[in-house]
């Protein structure tokens, strides 16, 4: 079917309001519109549907959730009816129509038969993966769309371990969704019908208050805030998002006493309307709270994503002014300072095992080594991180003490199967009260890490290939690197090449081939004899190819220099 006569099955229905049509009537004549939004179906992949919201097939909106919810129903009935009793947990976040989509998919479900527990109203992304594991779901559903722009949304789907969906779950649903109508497809039932005899039921401070004793449980060091807390002060902004509550009450139970909220971004707000963008990879995001944090002589400056799974932060360099702390950095203080303060409290498990994905920097296997622990990678995505989690600590081969990827996501404890911007907080919290207590600030105890373990520095770029023909040209570009293999880059001879589609890893200078564990990823890795890594990978949710530069050098002046060379080969890309 052409994107015209898919529109024009739209423009007919009944089931679009009298709003969804004239949404329609007002793009009359803008084709190129229309075919965006009618070209194809929304993809469903492992992590579910993002996009744009707005009326059309290849859009987020209410008839797009109740198909991939009816589509998602019966991959969970084909599991067998004791299964499906599991039920169903269902998480949304502050965005526009979130609350909405989030009711109308539980309302799927429960016509479906499968008992859905939904929360009373906005929540913190890992809640979601607590719920699923604390009551025994078969599998969750979270409306977000984290980090990305208030034009969007979307559908993250979870199974019953409370990590996101296995692709074969996933491939499953994106079949049904295929042979499902869009409109004639889904059973529904009324919402608040389904409330009153039990089909849906609500979860609040419950479940807030289980959460939260798992993620106390998770401090290492409280006598240490209790020393500093008088004087110690910090900043604190949720973005306008779900961590708006949880993370000051956990900060709170801490023991700390000067916790500044950002008043202005403590206001739920699906149009994020004081920052361009709800991300804490951008530091402009932070410029409320960098000025709060100045008039009040703050040390240290955080700040979680609008669905509370992620967290950046800034803190003070040597001149006094407060600076960002990239992902990469924050993971390496992170897992160094919980091997240190475990080993203070007698606490390292037996076969310590830390976490990382291949794009993550490879200080973090230093410090690792160094502390003692095992160090894994996996491929990016947190459904990774618990699966290795999970098969370590169910064949014996390690206790994992922490996970992390270099795009602000940490995972502590064994509540959670996903990232986790709450327990974060507490323990970036403790670690900044434990460096004060030394006359540190984490910045200074960064200069540190490095004079101990070595330079590194990191820069992912974003090739971004717009339009119809963008996933036409991500593959091109993977294909002409496969088709002519790297052996050199920037000028520096390629000493190692890795392919993880086919799962093998080459010796340059011999051509050997030898196998890797890790394989049937669109993802190719360049070492170089300094051990520096570039690895280039399609993104499975936007239109770009992202390359990863991830460098080794003798002093922090030289890593800028790689990072800069290496930037501009891989700008070129887009032109290759």
């Amino acid at each position: 079917m052409s994107w015209k006569e898919t529109y024009d099955l739209w423009r007919s229905s009944p089931a679009l309001s009298a709003g969804e049509q004239a949404e329609l009537a007002a793009l009359a004549g803008d084709e190129k519109e229309l075919e965006s939004r009618f070209c194809a179906q929304l993809a469903f992949g492992t992590a579910g549907l993002r996009g744009v919201m707005g009326v059309g097939l290849n859009r987020m909106n209410i008839h797009v959730i109740r198909h991939a919810t009816q589509a998602f129903a019966e991959v969970i009935l084909a599991q067998g009816a004791e299964a499906a009793q599991q039920g169903v947990a269902v998480c949304y976040d502050c965005r526009n129509h979130s609350e909405e989509f989030a009711r109308t998919a539980a309302c799927v479900m429960a016509a479906n038969g499968i008992p859905v527990r939904l929360f009373d109203g906005m929540r913190p992304t890992p809640e979601l993966s607590f719920a699923i594991r604390e009551y025994g779901c078969i599998a969750g559903i979270n409306v977000t769309a984290s980090h990305n722009p208030k034009e969007y949304n979307g559908y993250k789907v979870y199974w019953a371990d409370g990590a996101q969906l296995p692709p074969h779950h996933a491939a499953a649903i994106a079949e049904k969704m295929r042979a499902l109508d869009v409109f004639a497809c889904a059973k529904t039932v009324d919402y608040d019908a389904a409330v009153a005899d039990g089909r849906i039921v609500l979860m609040g401070t419950e479940t807030d208050e289980a959460f939260l004793a798992q993620v106390m449980a998770q401090a290492t060091d409280r006598a240490v805030v209790a020393q500093v807390a008088d004087s110690f002060k910090m900043v604190y902004t949720p973005f306008h998002g779900t961590g708006r509550v949880l993370i000051p009450e956990a900060l709170k139970r801490l023991g700390m006493k000067h916790v500044l909220c950002v008043p202005e971004q403590m206001v739920p707000d699906g149009n994020f309307s004081t920052v361009v963008s709800p991300n804490p990879e951008n530091p402009e995001g932070f410029a409320l709270a960098v000025e709060l944090a100045k008039k009040n002589g703050a040390d240290f400056i955080l700040g979680s994503d609008p669905d509370a799974d992620r967290v950046g932060i800034m803190v003070k360099n040597r001149d006094g002014d407060y600076v960002v702390i990239s992902g990469n950095q924050t993971g390496v203080l992170l897992l160094d300072y919980l091997i240190s303060a475990k080993k203070r409290a007698g606490t390292m498990p037996e076969k310590p095992a830390a976490l990382k994905t291949i794009v993550t920097t490879d200080m973090a296997r230093a410090v690792a080594a160094r502390g003692g622990v095992d160090c894994y990678d996996t491929f990016t995505g947190f459904k990774f991180l618990a699966e290795k989690k999970n098969e370590l600590e169910a064949t014996g081969a390690g206790k994992v003490i922490f996970s992390y990827e270099e795009s602000f996501g940490y995972m502590v404890g064994d509540y959670v199967r996903d990232k986790d911007a709450v327990s974060a907080s507490l323990l970036l919290t403790e670690m900044a009260a434990w460096y004060y207590s030394q006359g540190m600030t984490l910045y200074d105890a960064l200069m540190a890490m490095y004079e101990k373990y070595g330079w590194y520095a990191e820069k992912t770029l974003n090739m971004v290939m717009p339009g119809l023909d963008g996933l036409a040209r991500m593959q091109a570009l993977m294909d002409s690197l496969r088709a002519q293999p790297l052996t050199e880059l920037a000028g520096d001879p390629v000493v190692t090449r890795r392919d993880y589609a086919s799962g093998t890893e080459t010796d340059v200078s011999t051509g050997r081939e030898t196998p890797m564990e890790l394989r049937d990823s669109n993802v190719l890795a360049y070492i170089l004899a300094d051990g520096t890594k570039i690895l280039v990978r399609p993104s499975g949710t936007e239109p770009k190819v992202k390359v990863y530069i991830l460098a080794r050098g003798e002093s922090q002046a030289d890593c800028a220099g790689k990072i800069a060379r290496y930037e501009a080969w891989g700008k070129s890309l887009l032109s290759r």
